[in-house]
């Protein structure tokens, strides 16, 4: 049997699992897929109003660069390891191969987490984004703005999403290949009317030195240490939160041909494309301002940026090509999580694992855990129907959850792999003896902006505070708290007498044959 498979079979049989999901992944669309996930045309648009309100342009023109170089530095940790170990599981199963069933059970409920709410807050964002398109057009529509229309039409479009990637395999790499031109060519056109329609523009001045806090915290000032120490680093979810959702190149190796160099390059190329083209991006919008106290007024939303500066004809066009964007990564986003979904039942992890690890014997997708990550998406979004002054504050909290689950979930294999040292045996990309820091500085900054990410971002979410209202809350560290507590119970009473780590699916005989 050994001798019918081809290279990239014969990793996975080593890795201990026959191939099951269509191999008709190129290296581009590996790439593609992370890229599109990342999207540059939905964190940067719809998150933007978080690091203008907690930071202003300085967190944007400084932040974003800085903040990403970090975020690379994690990538090419993680390239390392897809490399060594291609498999859809991923995050969890490097975890689970380097420190054992425990660690890697963990890890997976982690980075579940993590790509369930990635998937749920960037379909918000694309309803948010769907709902301000159509009321440039339509006055009527505009008037009749409300978070229950914005939920509604978040739900149909996760049903859309779910509809292609249960619809075919193939379809999806393709779709993922066009997504990564329509990025690269509808950032280029926003950027030229940003730059070419305005009246006036702001200085460079403004762009790199101005500092706004409009927080709530400490006044408004800017001058005091918490600015510095509290509201810019909040500020930091913008890149954090756009820069994330790369491991889908690891989740989509066992559909991918070359996985083993493949997967590697699309993580730390997908960060690195999307770290410069989201900079530029991010200093049109700051060029752009006509009035930044009308900004600060109007939330820190881009679109206000949008209104202020173009006319509707054009004004329009930005908000259609970022809304195209924005779905193109809702279906990427569902893709992921549907085979980190389907890896971790693979193995049993999941109550009902039999049902989600199903795969469709026509289209080779894992139909049913496509349809669990859209209810799931759809329920941790509920909260979004509740807001202040029509602004969901839980949206950004489920982008806090989505950074925690996902970073967390990375910061454990980086730091196994740090402490194997020698011992790890590296696939054909690896870093080398830069390991040593690299994965040091990962897990560092990692745990740094876990910390902030589960604060409250406005004052009235501090409990027992005086203007303690629920729709303030930062329900981030309870969700992610409170599953982490509850997957803690279940480990010791139940799942570590039968969770063993991953599974094999392929005779041992085959698996034996490769490691000897």
């Amino acid at each position: 049997m050994a001798d019918h498979l081809n290279d990239d079979e014969q990793l996975l049989a080593k890795l201990g699992y026959k191939q099951e999901l269509n191999r008709n992944w190129s290296s581009f669309s590996n790439f593609a897929i992370s890229f599109s996930i990342i999207s540059i045309l939905a964190g940067c648009f719809t998150t933007f109003g978080q690091a203008w309100n907690n930071g202003g342009p300085v967190a944007i023109s400084w932040g974003w660069p800085i903040i990403s170089l970090f975020i690379l530095i994690i990538g090419f940790t993680m390239s390392e390891l897809v490399s060594a170990y291609p498999t859809s599981g991923g995050i969890y199963w490097w975890a689970a191969k380097m420190g054992g069933p425990a660690t890697g059970f963990f890890t997976g409920w982690l980075n579940l987490i993590g790509l369930l709410a990635v998937t749920a807050s960037v379909a918000y964002g694309c309803a948010t984004f769907l709902d301000l398109t159509l009321s440039t057009i339509s006055d009527g529509w505009a008037e009749n703005y409300s978070l229950t229309r914005v939920y509604l039409i978040f739900v149909i479009l996760l049903i859309l999403a779910a509809g292609l990637n249960i619809f075919s395999g193939h379809l999806l790499a393709v779709l993922n290949n066009i997504s990564v031109w329509w990025h690269v060519a509808g950032v280029a056109i926003v950027i030229a009317i940003l730059a070419l329609v305005p009246d006036k523009h702001q200085s460079i001045g403004f762009v790199f030195t101005e500092r706004i806090n409009n927080s709530g915290y400490d006044g408004g000032s800017i001058e005091h240490m918490s600015y510095w120490f509290l509201v810019l680093p909040l500020g930091f979810l913008l890149t954090q939160y756009t820069i994330t959702g790369f491991d889908a190149s690891a989740h989509l190796s066992e559909e991918t041909s070359g996985a083993a160099e493949g997967a590697a390059k699309g993580i730390w190329r997908s960060i690195a494309y999307s770290a410069l083209g989201g900079w530029v991006l991010l200093l049109a919008f700051l060029f752009a301002v006509q009035d930044k106290d009308g900004v600060t007024e109007g939330g820190g939303a881009v679109d206000v940026i949008f209104s202020q500066a173009l006319p509707e004809g054009w004004h329009f066009i930005v908000l259609a090509i970022s809304t195209a964007g924005q779905f193109f990564c809702t279906v990427a986003c569902l893709t992921s999580a549907s085979r980190m979904t389907f890896a971790f039942s693979r193995d049993g992890a999941i109550p009902g694992s039999s049902l989600w690890s199903k795969v469709n014997p026509q289209t080779k997708v894992p139909a049913n855990a496509v349809m669990f990550v859209a209810v799931i998406g759809a329920i941790i979004t509920l909260p979004a129907l509740k807001g202040i002054g029509g602004i969901p504050i839980a949206f950004f909290a489920v982008t806090s959850v989505a950074v925690i689950g996902l970073y967390l979930a990375f910061l454990i294999p980086i730091f196994l792999r740090w402490r194997m040292g020698d011992e790890f045996e590296p696939g054909s990309w690896t870093n080398g003896p830069k390991y040593k820091w690299m994965n040091l500085v990962a897990v560092v900054e990692i745990a740094i902006i876990c910390v902030y990410f589960v604060l409250p971002f406005v004052p009235a979410g501090i409990p027992f505070s005086d203007d303690f209202s629920w729709e303030s809350v930062n329900y981030a560290p309870i969700l992610t708290g409170g599953t982490l507590i509850a997957l803690a119970i279940w480990w010791q009473v139940s799942a570590k007498n039968w969770f063993t780590g991953p599974k094999q699916t392929i005779d041992t005989a085959v698996t034996d044959a490769f490691r000897d």
